[in-house]
């Protein structure tokens, strides 16, 4: 892509409106605090003091709209403590020039560094070292920086409060995070009804995983219906995939496709009920037509084989599933009461044809489907499916803010190496920010700690969001501020006017910050002008300085990034190589298992699995990041982008669809397959070092175990059948990067 088109391509992202639900609840509740902190600190302090803990109330705010799994009050009494450290430290050095300007480069290389905690933490230590900007410069004396910070403090323990004395649908992002698992694979059932290799999309399991960690505290008061459904999503899927995919016995057309239809269209009408139960903690109300098609005898008389023993599996798991997702009185805690798992609205479910083929026919293997698999959850715990019960799963563990000390500095020092774009952000950013500084100090303009907070405001590790913003930016506050000047002119507001329409912009900004960066900062621009108005700061002066130092600011930022450039292209082949490689021990994994049967609770596939997901969204991501940047590389090309993707999503599948089948504890082994999964794990292991070394990867070992086989397949239905077509996707692969390597 040329700059040209790049620039043409960020400009239109950062000012783009998107429409997204809004929650003006949460964001009056922000907007009280603010409005709290600001009229205290007015009536007491004055406006100065005022202004300091209202950027302190602000920021707070902003911290609890962050995503992320921690407790709200967490994120806010976390912004204002480290803001108050911030603006103290920095009035302390300010005085002394040099001093000031190596503190502002260590804390906004460390702000930088923050990133490789995440997200969250990467954008609360950057607006910290913005606003410190601002509020370094109010205090007059030691003691007044110590009453600053003191009540910059106190802005945050305010929201913290209000978070907790005014609670807005607790766990609401846990909810919807396990709800949207839970349609994502609805829509993968409804998809597979016409598509049976549809692929899926793992990033809504992933995030209900990562919802699914707690702290102590948390595991305490965790609703009961938002542990246990993640584990029986994840288990559904591969059911899904093997019942519907031809290669596992059902033909494309016929009474036994027609019957595995009806079957998914009720999956996907149950897995649909119960998201919408977790989302409002309401009853399941499961519809009748797709209760009476799982609960129709004629399933054993349609379907035979796998295509059966899937069937089964699947309408028990549904029951767990519809079981699990009835809100309840217990916790998760360690003394949680067990609840019946084939009572209430699970047992239309799972009490019909699985309880009948599982009691009624001397079919052990159906026995087990109803009774074992669907009992077990994701630790690998098992359970008594019909009448009896079942204990809740074990919470997934997160670490206290204490205790994720060590882990953020660990992750900070590992990208302390010379390709990781995190190191390369954090000196970009540090670089820009004492040159901002600078440039502001020497300009004849007042207010120059505008140009870095721009700069620092807008700088992400990656091209795209980084030039987007600083579009955003500055047009959002050309905006903001032309119409705070217009008010200010026409209504001449006075020192408690002004506060209440910072407040409002502030309440504006709260509601409409997911909409887009552009949209935000039309209100954050505002809210400044009208707390710095507060103190009779002239309007025309704030104007002039405000927009001429943002643009100052955001021209930093984008040169900086086209002069010392983390571009994700050249890496692409390395981040497909990683996923390749991931995928591959996954498989062999699998594979391993037919030779060793361990039953389906196996900790080595799930693990495997895990990484898998993590390389392919690393990969998804990368490519995304990729696709806007003006590079003329020497990487993948768009097609062979596409393939390869294509190609691995469906050696993924395989590997799925093979796991979905895998023999029980103590069934009899395959011994072939243990020379399956050494020659999986060596090719694709050497197939992702011959792919970052730009060669094209063979699969010569793993062709000839599978050729090996043509006259003495294993005795197993879908071991031969998953080794070829394993074999096929790796090829295509190879036929993927083979292409890329042609001159065009």
């Amino acid at each position: 892509m040329s700059w040209l088109r790049a620039l043409k391509e960020t400009a239109r992202s950062g000012l783009t409106v998107e429409r997204r639900r809004l929650d003006p609840v949460i964001a009056a509740r922000a907007a009280l605090g603010l409005a709290l902190v600001v009229g205290f600190s007015l009536a007491v302090f004055g406006p100065a003091v005022a202004a300091s803990s209202a950027f302190g109330a602000f920021q707070a705010a902003i911290a609890t709209f962050q995503r992320s799994w921690r407790p709200r009050p967490t994120l806010a009494m976390a912004s204002g403590a480290s803001l108050a450290v911030s603006t103290f430290v920095g009035y302390l050095v300010g005085a002394h020039e040099g001093l000031f300007l190596a503190l502002l480069l260590l804390w906004t290389f460390l702000s930088g560094l923050a990133w490789a905690a995440g997200p969250t933490a990467g954008i609360i230590a950057s607006s910290n070292v913005a606003i410190m900007l601002v509020t370094v410069t109010l205090p007059t004396s030691v003691a007044t920086a110590a009453g600053h910070a003191a009540m910059i403090f106190a802005g945050g323990v305010v929201q913290a409060a209000l978070v907790v004395l005014l609670p807005v649908r607790r766990w609401g992002a846990q909810r919807d995070a396990l709800a949207d698992a839970l349609a994502a694979e609805a829509d993968y059932a409804r998809r597979l009804r016409h598509d049976p290799v549809a692929p899926f999309d793992p990033l809504p399991l992933m995030t209900a995983r990562n919802a699914a960690a707690v702290t102590p505290g948390q595991a305490r008061r965790r609703p009961s219906e938002l542990h246990g459904a993640r584990g029986l999503a994840e288990r559904i899927r591969p059911v899904l995939a093997s019942l519907a995919d031809p290669a596992v016995g059902v033909p494309e057309e016929g009474p036994a496709r027609a019957r595995v239809r009806e079957l998914l269209a009720a999956a996907a009408a149950v897995l649909d009920a119960a998201a919408h139960a977790i989302r409002h903690g309401e009853p399941v109300v499961l519809p009748p037509p797709a209760v009476a098609a799982l609960r129709t005898p004629d399933t054993g008389a349609i379907l035979h084989g796998p295509s059966r023993r899937a069937a089964l599996r699947l309408v028990a798991l549904l029951g767990d599933v519809v079981e699990t997702a009835e809100p309840r009185t217990e916790t998760s805690g360690p003394d949680a009461e067990t609840g019946p798992v084939a009572g209430g609205a699970a047992g239309p479910v799972a009490g019909g044809e699985a309880g009948a083929e599982a009691g009624g026919q001397a079919d052990a293997e159906a026995g087990a489907v109803a009774g074992g698999k669907a009992g077990t959850d994701a630790g690998g715990q098992a359970g008594t499916v019909a009448g009896g019960v079942r204990p809740l799963p074990l919470a997934r563990s997160r670490p206290t803010l204490l205790r994720l000390a060590p882990i953020v500095v660990a992750k900070a020092r590992a990208e302390l190496r010379r390709d990781s774009p995190i190191l390369r952000h954090a000196i970009r950013v540090s670089a820009v920010t004492a040159a901002g500084y600078l440039l502001g100090a020497v300009l004849p303009f007042g207010h120059g700690y505008w140009a870095p907070m721009a700069s620092v405001m807008v700088m992400r590790p990656d091209f795209s969001q980084t030039y987007a913003r600083s579009v955003a930016r500055f047009g959002g506050t050309l905006v903001g501020v032309a119409l705070a000047t217009a008010v200010v002119q026409s209504a001449h507001p006075g020192t408690y006017l002004s506060a209440g329409l910072a407040v409002l912009c502030a309440f504006a900004m709260y509601l409409l910050m997911r909409t887009g960066y552009a949209a935000g900062q039309v209100f954050v621009a505002a809210y400044v002008v009208f707390l710095l108005g507060m103190e009779g700061v002239g309007v025309t002066q704030t104007v002039r300085d405000r927009v001429m130092l943002t643009l100052i600011g955001g021209l930093l930022a984008m040169l900086a990034y086209a002069v010392y450039p983390a571009w994700e292209t050249p890496r692409l082949r390395g981040r497909l190589a990683d996923w390749l490689a991931s995928v591959g021990r996954y498989a062999a994994a699998v594979t391993a298992r037919y030779a060793d049967p361990a039953g389906p609770a196996s900790p080595d596939v799930r693990e495997a699995l895990l990484n898998t997901r993590a390389a392919r969204v690393a990969w998804q991501e990368a490519v995304e990041r990729a696709t806007h940047e003006p590079v003329r590389h020497r990487g993948l090309s768009h097609a062979a982008v596409e393939q390869a993707d294509h190609a691995l999503a469906e050696f993924g599948r395989v590997a799925m669809l093979m796991e979905a089948h895998l023999p029980e504890r103590g069934a009899p082994p395959v011994p072939a397959a243990a020379a399956l999964a050494e020659s999986l794990r060596r090719a694709t292991e050497r197939g992702a070092k011959e792919v970052r070394e730009r060669r094209a990867p063979q699969w010569d070992d793993l062709r000839e175990t599978v050729d090996g086989w043509s006259d003495d397949p294993p005795d197993h239905f879908l071991l031969h059948k998953g080794a070829v077509l394993l074999l096929q996707a790796l090829d295509e692969v190879t036929t993927a990067l083979t292409d890329s390597r042609r001159p065009r």
